[in-house]
């Protein structure tokens, strides 16, 4: 005997804990899905599945194991390539390569990587929604690999600015990518810490890259100079993984080997309450010049820009500030470590915390205080031999700022839904990370050593300009959120919203939750709309 009406709607609302409904149309006719997300196709031809919080961990464990490993890997290596460029300047690149201390070619041979990014953001934009994910990215690993060994070739300023411009032409589309891959395969609540992992590789870098250069500069050759070695490991490595990233990456969900079907259906539909779709694969106009016009867009790419700008100058001169404190090369090299140890601690720390807070604008607030005090201390003490204990303290200090970056990425990724339009904000976001990290080294001079004044002063200036902008952002999130819960209450759906996306599994088994779902909030979630057409769509600060 069938079920009353009002029961069966009563077990659509209490099936899964993670928001996402049943369904009784598959005797309905399929919807069309063209100009949809990618998963609306998989869900028109497959009957709506209750995902249970079992299904959820088992499918996340292998989500894990597959896509992780991928992205820690190629982040790993796109950071050891971009600051081999600093180890080589504690190897003599300077001398040996005939630049001139008292100009800025040094400091362009940071910034053109940067100029490069910058300028292949757009067509990098338009290749990740057109492009299977998974075989570009290994296409992009491999060419960066060959070019970086090439940079072994170059012996002056204009081979190297030439092989630099090239090596960050094609390392471009690497973060943005693993921005698109994290939201495209994890709930919002799980972004955050996903996206830290791989980001957290720069200190991983830090660490493990300071040995490696400690141990690769040892070797005595009458063919190569040491920096010439570390620019060929570095770039065979990285082709060598490239081929297995070209083989295991999946390009979606919906076209994972490592997933049956089932489970396929499992990681598309454990999304739905994120409201931000897979993949759609389709280029819309309209999502473009909503990104453009979104105040939250430019919110997030001035505070990006302000914490690439420290970043650009550190990561180029880092080890120079060190070598200023009174360190020899290789001592310069191992003090580099606690470094890396220090993003590490900031990147995963921080990311955790506003995970567990659901709250990114405080964490940010708390990361950039670290960087004000280790950049006052660098500017008062001397560079007597007695202060280096303070100096080494207060230049750690400063190291916490890589955990903002991360943070910024996924909050933007958390408050963007359409296909294109997140995919273009990842792209302008990363113009206003890519403009910090060319300016960045241009306000360090090989020739103010050792105390670097005008770069600090800086640097000063801008992190607390990224407390001012964090804040600002707050508010505008708050107000957004106000408007979009108006509009649901004029639809007669409900006003005060469960983001089921950001909560654990604990949490989402409630009253509260069932009566959202009744409300038919998530039904636009693979729609391909961006978030200010989606009234479903919440912002989180």
């Amino acid at each position: 005997m069938a079920k009353p009406e009002a029961s069966v709607s009563e077990d659509i609302n209490k099936a899964d804990t993670y928001g996402i409904e049943t369904s009784e149309s598959i005797h309905k006719p399929t919807p069309p899905t063209h100009g949809k997300d990618k998963a609306a196709e998989l869900l028109a031809s497959n009957q709506r599945i209750v995902v249970t919080s079992a299904e959820n961990k088992r499918v996340l464990r292998k989500i894990d194991l597959v896509i992780l490993p991928i992205l820690l890997s190629v982040y790993f290596l796109q950071s050891l390539d971009k600051t081999t460029l600093s180890y080589a300047s504690v190897f003599g690149l300077i001398e040996d390569a005939g630049l001139d201390p008292q100009s800025q070619q040094y400091s362009w041979l940071g910034s053109i990587v940067y100029i490069a990014q910058l300028v292949m953001q757009p067509m990098v934009a338009v290749m990740l929604v057109k492009l299977p994910i998974g075989k570009f990215t290994g296409i992009m690993v491999f060419t960066w690999g060959c070019i970086l060994c090439g940079m072994a070739g170059a012996t002056n300023f204009a081979g190297l600015m030439a092989t630099r411009f090239l090596l960050g032409a094609f390392e471009s589309a690497v973060a943005p990518a693993f921005i698109a891959v994290v939201q495209m395969w994890y709930k919002r609540g799980e972004q955050t810490n996903r996206n830290a992992a791989w980001y957290a590789m720069l200190g991983i870098v830090n660490i493990l890259g300071s040995l490696l250069s400690y141990g690769l500069g040892h070797i005595q050759s009458n063919l190569l100079h040491s920096y010439q070695i570390i620019f060929l490991f570095c770039g065979l490595l990285t082709v060598v993984v490239s081929v297995f990233v070209y083989i295991f990456m999946p390009d979606s969900p919906m076209e994972a080997k490592f997933l049956n079907d089932h489970e396929k259906l499992v990681a598309v539909e454990r999304l739905r309450m994120n409201q931000m779709g897979v993949a759609s694969r389709v280029w819309k106009w309209d999502h473009v010049m909503e990104a453009f016009l979104d105040l939250k867009t430019w919110l997030w790419f001035s505070m990006l820009t302000a914490v690439s700008i420290p970043s650009g100058g550190i990561t180029t001169f880092g080890p120079l500030i060190i070598q200023s404190f009174g360190f020899g090369k290789f001592q310069t090299i191992l003090f580099n470590m606690p470094f890396g140890l220090v993003q590490i601690v900031a990147t995963l720390g921080g990311a955790w915390l506003a995970t567990r807070l659901k709250k990114k604008g405080p964490v940010l607030i708390l990361l950039c205080i670290p960087p004000v005090i280790g950049i006052i201390i660098l500017m008062a003490v001397g560079r007597e031999k007695k202060h280096r204990a303070v100096l080494l303290v207060g230049y750690y200090l400063t190291s916490f700022y890589p955990g903002i970056s991360p943070l910024i990425y996924s909050w933007s990724g958390q408050n963007t839904g359409g296909d294109t339009k997140r995919k273009v904000t990842t792209s302008i976001l990363f113009v206003g990370a890519s403009a910090g990290n060319i300016i960045g080294p241009h306000l360090f001079k090989p020739s103010e050593k050792p105390r670097y004044s005008r770069g600090l002063r800086s640097n000063l200036a801008l992190f607390v300009t990224i407390i001012f902008l964090v804040v600002l952002a707050m508010c505008w999130v708050k107000v957004l959120n106000r408007k979009h819960a108006a509009i649901r209450e004029s639809m007669g759906k409900a006003a005060v919203v469960v983001d089921l996306s950001m909560t654990k599994d604990k949490e989402t088994d409630t009253e509260g939750a069932e009566d959202v779902q009744a409300s038919g909030v998530g039904d636009k979630a693979f729609d391909d709309v961006t978030d200010i057409k989606n009234e479903d769509f919440i912002y989180v600060y």
